[in-house]
């Protein structure tokens, strides 16, 4: 099986980002979040914060907002519209069948990109879009439990990653490459 992280891997991008820039052309009351989720960004970069640290300090921001408004299943096509040209051209080059995205995104914008890239598999978080709680947080150690929950006697055959946060996926897989822009480097 082949496994691969999506943002800034298969897709050129944070998607949630993307899709939060996005949405705020729709709903303008969300700009006074842009500081406050640039600077988390950045920290997280530095290594200064974890996604945990970011989920606890933000969470109760996205979820009280997601709770409040519905319709993201919509506005998720409409941007999936608008961003299908953000698939790098790699992936269809390698892309086959048994093809799994295991990534941090929410598993309800997965499920429509990955329809449209044909791809059958994908574990993301899990988020209750009536109640705003994040039911998984697909990140790190996450992915594997999550993966080994699903698919308990299979094999990584190549996995590939933008980052080493992804490691404990790295060490359970046969070959592992690292992505950073369209220049792919086997690391394993």
């Amino acid at each position: 099986m082949n496994v691969f992280d999506f943002d800034n891997t298969i897709y050129d991008g944070e998607s949630v980002v993307d899709f939060f820039l996005y949405y705020c052309k729709k709903d303008k009351s969300l700009l006074k979040y842009l500081p406050s989720l640039f600077k988390a960004i950045l920290k997280y970069k530095q290594g200064k914060i974890t996604v945990e640290q970011a989920l606890s300090k933000y969470g109760t921001i996205v979820s009280d907002y997601l709770k409040s408004h519905g319709g993201i299943d919509e506005e998720m096509k409409t941007f999936w519209d608008t961003h299908m040209h953000k698939i790098k051209p790699f992936y269809k080059d390698v892309q086959s069948d048994d093809d799994l995205i295991i990534s941090c995104s929410p598993e309800f914008s997965l499920e429509i990109i990955c329809k449209r890239l044909n791809i059958s598999r994908y574990i993301g978080s899990v988020i209750d879009l009536d109640s705003g709680e994040i039911k998984r947080l697909c990140f790190r150690e996450n992915k594997v439990k999550a993966f080994f929950e699903l698919y308990p006697d299979t094999q990584i055959e190549n996995f590939y990653t933008d980052s080493l946060n992804d490691q404990p996926l790295i060490d359970i897989s046969k070959n592992a490459y690292l992505v950073k822009g369209d220049k792919i480097t086997k690391i394993k």
